[in-house]
């Protein structure tokens, strides 16, 4: 027999009540009263029960440029007044006068010119022996492999925190009057003295000028020898091309930077190197810094002693600022 389906079940929806949709009707209402409240469901700002909080303050912010009125001004105290001190003394003479009679007396004197052309040519050739020198053995320790080659250029990092005269002290020490060189020499040949006088001399001073300074112009040298592609180097010798050409071609060209920074610090320095001049015992040789020094304390002229400084100064600053001037046309 066949089964019959039973019957389907209609289920009715019950009636609500009506206390149960009036309390949903109220509590709609509040919801939606709340919602459009401003600052959320619980009143302006979030505050409960409606009030409004009081609104935070945005936090005062300081200008920029205030910040470096500190150290401009420490700055300004440090350096800028002794400069300025040192200008109005040398327009202000002890004796009277005019204002430029110091730099007319100081420009006219054969000691200032002599100083002067003193000055620059010990400059001008320490640079070149230093910028040669310097470049040969920054060659040298970075692409040719000996051992201590990494030693050797971290001595030179501790070479430049040595004072000057401690170098020129070495060197009178070898090639002085009674040096080890003059002692070796006299004991040889049993002559009453040796043959090595130069270190008084201007050449003695270039020679002291140069070793010291030299590491100043290896030591970018060297930083920029390891930034260069050994890939470079590489193909340039499968090529055929000889070291000669190696090094003027590839090396040379990315060396150029460094070479004109160390060279224009070098520059500047030798321009207001004082203590090498001293401690030679050069009597002949008498550079800017050097006039300076005897117009001040030996013969207590400080208007004069101010001019030469001024001059002294407004060289260094024309040098850096030419030099400024000239990586910035390499670079662009």
């Amino acid at each position: 027999m066949a089964e019959v389906p039973a019957p389907a079940t209609t289920t009715v929806p019950q009636q609500a009540r009506p206390e149960h949709q009036a309390g949903a009707r109220h509590r709609n209402k509040n919801q939606t009263v709340r919602s459009f409240a401003p600052g959320g469901p619980d009143g302006p700002g979030g505050a409960p029960g409606g009030f409004a909080a009081p609104a935070a303050r945005a936090p005062r912010t300081v200008p920029g440029w205030l910040w470096s009125v500190p150290p401009v001004a420490v700055l300004a105290l440090v350096f800028l007044y002794p400069l300025a001190l040192v200008v109005q003394q040398s327009l202000t003479p002890e004796s009277g006068g005019g204002a430029f009679d110091a730099y007319t007396s100081v420009f006219g004197s054969h000691a200032f010119r002599e100083a002067l052309g003193t000055t620059v040519w010990l400059a001008a050739g320490a640079t070149v022996g230093c910028l040669a020198l310097g470049f040969a053995l920054a060659l040298i320790i970075a692409f040719v492999p000996f051992p201590g080659a990494r030693g050797v250029a971290k001595f030179i990092d501790v070479f430049l925190s040595f004072p000057s005269f401690l170098i020129t002290l070495a060197l009178l020490f070898i090639y002085g009057t009674v040096g080890m060189a003059n002692g070796v020499w006299t004991d040889v040949t049993g002559a009453a003295e040796g043959p090595f006088h130069f270190l008084t001399t201007p050449w003695g001073v270039l020679l002291a000028e140069i070793t010291y300074f030299t590491p100043f112009v290896m030591r970018p040298l060297l930083a920029a020898f390891s930034q260069l592609d050994p890939a470079q180097l590489e193909v340039a010798s499968s090529l055929g091309a000889k070291p000669a050409r190696i090094i003027r071609r590839v090396i040379l060209p990315e060396a150029l930077p460094a070479l004109a920074a160390g060279g224009s610090l070098v520059l500047v320095m030798c321009l207001n190197e004082f203590g090498i001049v001293l401690f030679t015992g050069a009597k002949d040789v008498t550079t800017l810094p050097m006039l300076v020094y005897g117009k001040a304390i030996l013969e207590s002229d400080y208007s004069a002693a101010c001019v030469v400084a001024v001059v002294n100064i407004a060289i260094s600053v024309g040098l850096f600022g030419l030099y400024r001037v000239v990586s910035k046309r390499a670079g662009a």
